[in-house]
């Protein structure tokens, strides 16, 4: 403070003709002597009078402080209400960037929110996804472990514990300090003061805690209290965040100038003198302890050594941020000096007097400001008065001689605008042991599962821990911790084997062979009844009509050698439709002849009006209105929900079953249902008409073959839906040639028996012989 006010004093340029002082105020740990200190500050009298300043001008014009964020909430709600700007260089609570509440403070040390996402950033980049919390019982604490909870959260991590500790409550750092040991979590984010951090690891100490590695916030990421051998076997390799570190230039020829004893200097030489040399001077040293007890300062001590330390490192850092606030408040003051009449930023265009200004009217300078201090570094505000966040990865290191070292290896830099903002300077010496080598501890609940293996999560824990169990049959993981799908070792893919009724396979060449064969069958039958179409039994029985039921016949034996070989997607998608009707056409003709039956039969009965129902001409009329149907129930379906290809992985383990989906089951069964219908109105009325006379008389025949027809279908169904894969298609093969055979068998082969081998039952004679009821 003293060399920066000295420094903003002596530039002719800044400020000229007005000379900057200060007032200090020692809070002495104490938050009433701090509202006591700042409520005098704005009195202007030796004791604070609340609402009622003693001046006609502010007794103060600014009010740097305090360094820790409890306070200086504390202060920035009285300062508020005056609006009296308030710049802290070490309170860094996230609370105080809110505006509304603190709307005159600001700070050149980053908010913690930014340390706590980076500390999150700096915790995932390691990988470790358990971790414990551990931080101070007050407003950083509490504040700096919320972000950064929620930002290792939000990254996949889990929080195995969170405590808070008090330095003056040993029993529950007692406590802490058992859950630390108890605890799986390896890495352990540490919120606190290097004060609160010596109970606790002189607690660690004695219950012989190990194996742990702190994550540092910069309140003790530096600390040189820390920095002793005593505590190197639990600090060592921890790795934190720290303030960016900067130079101030002619900042170390100045430390080299103090002496104590030189009275111009004040009362804080002294006491300066001896924090930073751990001596007391003889008039200080109480008369209740011995000569031996403490170190006796000679005003002699070297600076030099001690700016070279540790101890040095962990408190100009902090130094440069007060250093930042004092140049804040000279430039802002400044730029208000500057101000251009009917240019200014207040009502009016007008600018203040600097001699006679309102608190509120610097705070807007404060805001606006934008410093260019010596060593090049700018210094300016947001919003919420936050200055840019730049943070130091420092990681402790252990030297030949047992004490530790801070190295910087990364840097946090929010500015950045392009690439990674947590950035390793110096990898190689990342979280290093003593002997240089790499040792990045792992901090996990439960290790990812090998290859082969998937995660389940365990009941009522995060879900960091989980357990591994074996891939099921027919899924693998590749990658340790990655479900991805089959193989005796279950980590790597294969390809599945595809499953269709092929040409190629016994059961698809055997069918084909009996479908082709099947098919010659009708057409011979066919022939037959071309050469004896002029012979009784073949007249008596509609010649076209049966001829027309016997190229149906082979067509629907040639139709199930569509169901045989690849799936493509046009056979799937008529195969069914070609099945559904030449059947319909077979079975509408049998229909047609069972009519042809009973009408031929009534129509001889005298002064019958049926005899125009007699005429073929009735017959053609209901093969084709029944097959018409049919047809428009097939177009009907292939044009709303058509039938395509499909693999099926679901049915068969480790093997894909390439069929052809039928678009809509609903269309399927009904095309087979009307089939069913068809059958059962030809059966009912062919077995009501079997008694009638034998020479107009095929009702027995289509009794038989409806029969045989229905059983097979009927006995399709159950047989189809309880077969997978290939068997299902081959079930609906063998039902189309069974059910075929049993019409040609019913229907023809009476017939062909009697016209190849009893030609003298083929005559006229010999059917009318023989038609008695």
């Amino acid at each position: 403070m003293r060399f920066a006010i000295d420094e903003i004093n002596r530039n002719p340029t800044l400020l000229p003709n007005l000379t900057l002082g200060f007032q200090v105020y020692d809070s002495c740990g104490g938050i009433h002597q701090e509202l006591d200190g700042t409520l005098k500050m704005l009195t202007g009298q030796k004791e604070g009078v609340p609402n009622f300043n003693c001046k006609k001008i502010p007794p103060v014009i600014s009010t740097i402080g305090h360094s820790t964020s409890t306070f200086s909430i504390l202060n920035a709600h009285v300062l508020g209400l005056y609006r009296y700007p308030q710049i802290s260089y070490l309170a860094s609570s996230s609370v105080l960037s809110d505006k509304t509440r603190f709307p005159s403070f600001f700070r050149t040390v980053p908010s913690d929110a930014f340390q706590s996402k980076g500390l999150a950033q700096l915790v995932l980049h390691f990988g470790w996804t358990w971790v414990g919390f551990v931080a101070v019982d007050d407003d950083y604490g509490h504040q700096g472990i919320q972000v950064v909870k929620q930002e290792i959260l939000r990254g996949g991590a889990c929080v195995a514990f969170t405590e808070y500790i008090m330095s003056n409550n040993l029993e529950h750092i007692s406590y802490v300090t058992k859950v630390i040991k108890a605890s799986t979590a390896k890495a352990i984010i540490s919120f606190t003061n290097d004060i609160n951090k010596v109970f606790l690891l002189d607690e660690m100490l004695r219950q012989n805690v190990t194996g742990k590695l702190f994550v540092a916030s910069e309140a003790w990421s530096i600390s040189y209290l820390l920095s002793v051998t005593r505590y190197s076997s639990l600090l060592a390799g921890s790795i934190g965040f720290s303030f960016h570190s900067m130079t101030i230039a002619g900042f170390n020829h100045f430390l080299n100038s103090i002496r104590p004893f030189n009275t111009d200097e004040g009362p804080w030489t002294t006491i300066f003198w001896e924090n930073v040399f751990g001596c007391k001077f003889i008039y200080n040293i109480s008369v209740t302890n011995t000569w031996g007890n403490d170190k006796v300062c000679t005003g002699n001590e070297s600076m030099e050594s001690i700016l070279n330390s540790d101890y040095g490192a962990s408190n100009l850092n902090a130094a440069f941020n007060l250093y930042s606030a004092s140049h804040v408040i000279a430039k802002s003051l400044h730029d208000m000096l500057s101000c251009q009449k009917d240019n200014g930023p207040f009502k009016y265009k007008g600018c203040t007097d600097i001699q006679n200004f309102r608190s509120w009217q610097l705070s807007y300078y404060i805001q606006n400001v934008n410093v260019k201090l010596s060593n090049g570094r700018e210094v300016f505000f947001d919003k919420n008065g936050d200055p840019p966040a730049v943070y130091d990865i420092v990681n402790w290191q252990v030297n030949a001689d047992g004490a530790m070292r801070h190295v910087k290896v990364g840097i946090y830099d929010t500015t950045r605008k392009h690439g990674n903002i947590l950035v390793f300077v110096n990898l190689k010496e990342t979280l290093l042991d003593s002997k240089l080598e790499m040792c990045v501890p792992v901090s996990v609940c439960t290790t990812s599962c090998p290859v082969g293996f998937r995660k389940v999560l365990r009941r009522d824990m995060p879900v960091c821990c989980f357990e591994c169990v074996s891939c099921p049959l027919g899924e693998i993981s590749n990658m340790t911790g990655v479900l991805i799908l089959k193989d005796i070792h279950k980590d790597k893919c294969h390809p599945k084997s595809r499953e269709f009724l092929s040409f190629e396979e016994p059961l698809g060449s055997t069918i084909a062979t009996i479908s082709v064969f099947s098919s010659s069958l009708p057409f011979s039958i066919f022939g037959l009844f071309i050469c004896y179409k002029n012979t009784p039994i073949v007249r008596a029985n509609n010649f076209s009509l049966s001829c027309l039921l016997l190229i149906s016949m082979s067509l629907c034996f040639l139709s199930s050698l569509a169901f045989i070989g690849y799936p493509q997607p046009e056979k799937c998608l008529l195969r069914q439709v070609t099945f559904g009707t030449v059947f319909t056409l077979c079975v509408s003709c049998i229909l047609a002849k069972t009519f042809m039956v009973v009408f031929a039969f009534m129509a001889t009965k005298p002064d019958s009006g049926l005899k125009r129902w007699a005429s073929p001409r009735v017959s053609y009329i209901i093969v084709a209105l029944s097959s018409f149907l049919q047809l428009v129930l097939c177009i009907s379906w292939i044009s709303l929900a058509p039938p395509f290809t499909e693999d099926n992985i679901q049915t068969k383990r480790g093997i894909i079953i390439v069929e052809c989906n039928e678009g809509s089951p609903t269309a399927f069964w009904c095309m087979l249902g009307y089939l069913g219908l068809l059958a059962t109105i030809s059966f009912i009325v062919a077995f009501l008409a079997r008694r009638l006379p034998d020479s107009f008389n095929e009702a027995k025949f289509i009794t038989f073959s409806m029969l045989a027809f229905l059983s097979v279908w009927v006995s399709y169904i159950p047989a189809s839906l309880s077969s997978t894969g290939k068997y299902t298609v081959a079930m609906e093969v063998f039902a189309i040639l069974s059910s075929t055979w049993a019409l040609v068998i019913c229907m023809f082969a009476p017939k062909c028996f009697i016209i190849l081998f009893r030609p003298d039952m083929n005559s006229r004679g010999h059917l009318m012989g023989k038609s008695k009821i």
